[in-house]
């Protein structure tokens, strides 16, 4: 995997010498700083075609036994580990796509992501987006009229759940205490999605990105508004401290002959 390091943020060890290893960003008062391990910045990728990760028949497993330095709303920023295409681009690869991603993401405020249909999209939780597939193309002469439609709360709560539908959008809160270790698993399939922590299922959905996409694992103090009644603005958050996402295992494998259940 490549090791992205920003503005002093660290990758300190690497699996499968050093166990536990860990992704820290120091305090920081201006700036971006971003501490990260991905496949889709490695040599000879130069197009999102070239992306590793695709559904094939067997499907793709992720497990990771992860914990963070500080629980949900202390954490400052961004952070998580899953499948995505880096939409907004990456220093390997230039330009911007439609996102399309399936993860466990963790975003602190004032991070809004246009993910549930009730209240900010925002806190630790598992999520699929795919506005890469064909059926999100006829919300593109939409966007208008759907955005100056959500501004009404009673519009949005009926309109809201079609477009999640045509975006491929899922959304999961992860209820657990972050700095505690935890098992999470995520399998990707072409029929659909499932997300469990430590063994339970939490999330099952037919929404499945077709990829290809490319596996990250991060902590950054980055953060994004883009919500479903046009607000869209980003920028860095100030750390009083360090902060670090700590992972016991990671494994990719292919999916097991069936998907997960309780």
């Amino acid at each position: 995997m490549r090791r992205l390091e920003i503005g002093g943020g660290q990758v300190l060890g690497l699996p499968p010498s050093t166990s536990p290893f860990r992704l820290q960003i120091p305090p920081t008062s201006q700036g971006y700083t971003d501490a990260q391990l991905d496949d889709y910045g490695l040599p000879g990728i130069t197009r999102r075609a070239d992306y590793p990760w695709r559904v094939l028949q067997t499907g793709v497993s992720l497990r990771a036994i992860a914990r963070f330095s500080h629980g949900e709303g202390d954490l400052l920023g961004t952070a998580g580990f899953g499948f995505w295409n880096a939409p907004f681009g990456d220093p390997t690869v230039r330009g911007v796509a439609r996102p399309s991603a399936c993860w466990f993401f963790y975003g602190s405020a004032p991070n809004d992501l246009p993910l549930a249909a009730e209240g900010p999209g925002r806190g630790w939780f598992a999520a699929t987006l795919d506005a890469a597939r064909p059926s999100a193309i006829p919300l593109i002469p939409l966007a208008p009229f759907v955005l100056l439609a959500n501004r009404v709360g009673r519009v949005r709560r009926r309109l809201w759940p079609w477009v999640q539908r045509r975006l491929g959008i899922s959304f999961a809160p992860i209820a657990v205490d972050m700095t505690e270790w935890h098992d999470y698993h995520l399998e990707w399939r072409q029929e659909g999605c499932t997300f469990a922590v430590d063994g339970r299922t939490l999330l099952h959905t037919p929404h499945a990105p077709r990829g290809p996409l490319g596996f990250v694992c991060w902590i950054d103090n980055q953060y994004m508004v883009a919500t479903g009644d046009g607000r869209f603005r980003w920028g860095v958050l100030p750390t009083g401290q360090p902060q670090w996402l700590e992972l016991q295992t990671l494994e990719i494998v292919p999916a097991a002959s069936t998907l997960l259940t309780n």
